[in-house]
């Protein structure tokens, strides 16, 4: 009995010691950092629809008072139907070239919202209207917000590549897990990295013949 109880010790201490060992190397926090670096990309997403559902309305009320500014609605309505096509998973975010392909659009529906806000400065009674208001606040919100998830998401980005490259949790990333490092959001498009200009000082646009 006793030397079957010193046997069942033995064993039991054996596992421990295997558990205390693999925790060391990573197994557990490897997976722990991918899990919240992809929640957060979950929540760029997240904020990057808002913003694309937003959009059909305000170009809808810009073009019931400015038609002729037709050329920069059409533009900002294909910049969203290309932004929206390209849907990134979880396990793109490993992928330079995606992430790439979606920061670049995300970026040019940035600039031609902006211009498409802007042009309001010439449209006195657009830019007092209730349903444009409203939808230049929410923008501006939905800007913030999406200011906010890509710095959560790249805060758990650097966690996530320090700890599969750091040791003893390496030896997990590459054994075990077969790891590779994450994107971070960076801005590749020369003033994406800005929120669409919503402020209305500039002097309006000279606008001939109407």
């Amino acid at each position: 009995m006793a030397a079957r109880l010193f046997s069942r010790f033995v064993r039991f201490a054996v596992v421990a010691a295997a558990a205390v060992s693999l925790a060391g190397c990573g197994v557990n926090s490897i997976p722990t950092a991918e899990e919240n670096a992809k929640a957060k990309w979950a929540d760029v997403q997240s904020q990057y629809q808002r913003r694309s559902d937003l959009i059909p309305n305000l170009v809808a009320t810009v073009k019931g008072f400015a038609t002729q500014e037709q050329d920069t609605l059409v533009a900002v309505t294909q910049a969203r139907a290309r932004a929206s096509s390209i849907q990134l998973s979880a396990d793109d975010v490993t992928n330079p070239d995606k992430i790439a392909q979606f920061q670049k659009a995300q970026g040019a529906l940035s600039q031609g919202l902006g211009r498409l806000l802007v042009t309001s400065e010439a449209y006195p009674a657009l830019k007092s209207n209730e349903n444009f208001l409203a939808l230049q606040s929410q923008l501006e919100g939905t800007e913030n917000r999406i200011a906010v998830a890509r710095r959560d998401y790249n805060e758990a980005v650097q966690q996530y590549n320090v700890t599969i490259r750091t040791f003893p949790a390496l030896i997990a990333a590459k054994v075990i897990y077969g790891s590779k490092p994450m994107v971070p959001f960076a801005a590749t498009t020369p003033g994406a990295e800005a929120a669409p200009t919503i402020s209305f000082d500039r002097p309006a646009a000279a606008k001939t013949g109407q």
